[in-house]
């Protein structure tokens, strides 16, 4: 059985930079849960940032692959560099999907870790750019295909060639 790394906040665990969850009530969620399909994880929890924590975006929207290319930072609204945290956690992420055998991923979108079309553009006035996530950007360059909880639908198709 094909097993689905998952954002934990989608699946109800109070691990956002708030404190609070984002629960996922979409049906294939549910079916795979139940199926027991899903590998549940927090990149940033994982990667030593605490619940709560301040909010971080990636400086100027530059995305995940320059956060690993070292050519860009993840700072805090208060502008400390939790950089080291966010590769730390994205590396994790990976070792975790790896450990499962999972070949997929259904992550927060918008998140600077785990955004899949969109990220915030750094300045924290809530303005998005296009982008991906360090842990996205990491685990799709080890070839894990990831999705954000609103393509929901296309992962459920990517699913079923992932089983032929």
């Amino acid at each position: 059985m094909e097993k689905i790394l998952v954002s934990a906040c989608l699946m109800g665990r109070k691990v956002r930079y708030d404190g609070s969850a984002k629960t996922s009530s979409a049906a294939v969620l549910a079916d795979w849960r139940a199926e027991g399909r899903l590998v549940s994880f927090c990149p940033e929890v994982a990667g030593g940032l605490p619940v709560p924590r301040p909010a971080a975006e990636i400086e100027g929207g530059a995305g995940g692959a320059a956060v690993l290319a070292g050519t860009a930072r993840v700072l805090t609204s208060g502008g400390d560099d939790v950089t080291a945290e966010f590769v730390a956690g994205a590396r994790a992420a990976l070792e975790a999907a790896r450990s499962a055998g999972a070949r997929m991923a259904v992550l927060k979108e918008g998140s600077p870790s785990c955004g899949t079309l969109a990220i915030y553009d750094g300045s924290f006035a809530g303005r998005k750019n296009p982008g991906q996530g360090v842990t996205t950007a990491l685990l799709e360059r080890h070839g894990i295909r990831v999705f954000g909880e609103d393509r929901l639908d296309e992962a459920a198709g990517y699913l079923r060639t992932l089983e032929r």
